[in-house]
């Protein structure tokens, strides 16, 4: 079948190969664990439903059963709060296809156990699983970080094999990541207030390659925790040398720091229907040249820094036409700011100033106050716009 549109025609034109998210490797271990659970026997491969109907199999990585002889459901406590008491636990390799997911690879675990009678799916987060210690996640403070289409999942899944194998559906699964505490630091989460290891995500089950959602979702959740937190200032950065100048103007906490990366647009966007007071971007001068051209979007393969912009720039800033002729001519955008800096043009502010322009074109009426901080590549300030809010 021939995909026209979305993530699905993303990933066919392409030509890269589609992986799984944690939610959908989670799930998989589940369903095996609690088969076991009532059988004895884990199925392997196991076969689960995703959200859009897709029936993919996993194999297993690894499989045990274990606990006293059964008893009461749920058992009496094991002194964390686990129901003693039969277990099985069963393991997936998340494979993320031809995505740079820091997770490929990684060994996803659920052990399942019997709970009490009525209390339904319970989830705990076991080594390398992190738990949610701020607020602003669609998740409540103390949970474990399994996000709510992967806890869906699983809640199907549980019911599904209960009824296959009258079951009561009652359990509890502990989802544990190998390695997750380690591989987190490599994430958004520590900033995000997930301590102690990864989140299972995923909303769909499938990781498209190279897709800019999750990225730009992540954007999202750092906006919704600033605000959760009572942050008034928030500051996008387009890399870590910008941000630590960020904090070192404002002095800014963790959970006020936007990690913008290219997606301005992104940024702008969300804090137009979820606005804070203030908005701070930090950037290195080419990047924060090409937002200042208009442009939301300031991956290098999808904007340039456009020189003759940059030229227009430095003669409204007073560059006569030699200087002006040396700026459309530039190698690069630092080349630019040199040339300028040397003749006395301020070609920093005004590209900051630009930027800041465009930005409040992008948030149009929402009560935010835009600065904007321009860096060479070394962080020091070259350009800068004072806050200014639309009128």
């Amino acid at each position: 079948m021939t995909v026209t549109g979305g993530r699905g025609a993303q990933l066919q034109s392409s030509g890269l190969r589609h992986g799984w998210t944690t939610g959908a490797c989670a799930t998989a271990a589940t369903t095996a664990a609690y088969t076991a659970l009532l059988t004895g026997e884990f199925p392997d491969p196991v076969v689960i439903t995703l959200p859009k109907g897709q029936r993919p199999a996993f194999a297993l990585a690894a499989e045990q059963l274990g606990g006293p002889p059964a008893g009461p459901p749920g058992g009496e406590p094991a002194g964390d709060g686990v129901a003693a008491g039969p277990w099985a636990m069963a393991a997936v390799v998340k494979d993320a296809g031809d995505d740079p997911d820091v997770t490929h690879g990684a060994v996803v675990r659920s052990t399942v156990r019997a709970g009490a009678p009525g209390s339904g799916v319970v989830f705990r987060a076991g080594p390398g699983v992190g738990t949610v210690t701020k607020a602003g996640l669609p998740l409540a403070v103390g949970e474990p970080a399994i996000n709510p289409v992967p806890r869906q999942m699983m809640r199907e899944a549980v019911a599904s094999v209960a009824a296959r194998y009258g079951g009561a559906g009652d359990v509890e699964i502990e989802i544990s990541i190998d390695n997750g505490a380690e591989i987190a630091r490599s994430t958004w989460n520590p900033r995000l207030g997930i301590l102690g290891g990864l989140s299972v995500l995923g909303t769909t089950g499938i990781v498209v390659p190279y897709s800019c959602s999750a990225w730009i979702d992540s954007i999202r959740r750092g906006v919704d925790v600033a605000r959760a937190a009572g942050r008034t200032h928030v500051a996008g950065c387009t890399g870590s040398t910008s941000e630590k100048v960020a904090v070192a103007e404002h002095g800014l906490p963790q959970d006020a720091l936007l990690d913008m990366g290219d997606f301005a647009g992104a940024v702008l966007k969300y804090l137009r229907r979820h606005p804070v007071d203030r908005l701070t971007i930090a950037g290195g001068f080419a990047k924060l040249s090409k937002l200042a051209a208009g442009h939301l979007d300031l991956h290098s393969s999808r904007s340039q820094v456009d020189k003759g912009f940059l030229a227009g720039l430095a003669a409204e800033g007073g560059a006569d036409a030699e200087l002006v002729a040396a700026v459309a001519a530039a190698n690069t955008g630092l080349e630019a700011i040199v040339l300028c800096r040397a003749a006395g043009v301020p070609l920093g502010d005004l590209v900051a100033r630009a930027a800041r322009a465009t930005a409040l074109g992008v948030l149009r009426e929402a009560p935010v106050a835009v600065d904007v901080i321009c860096i060479d590549r070394g962080g020091t300030v070259v350009g800068r716009a004072e806050p200014l809010a639309n009128r």
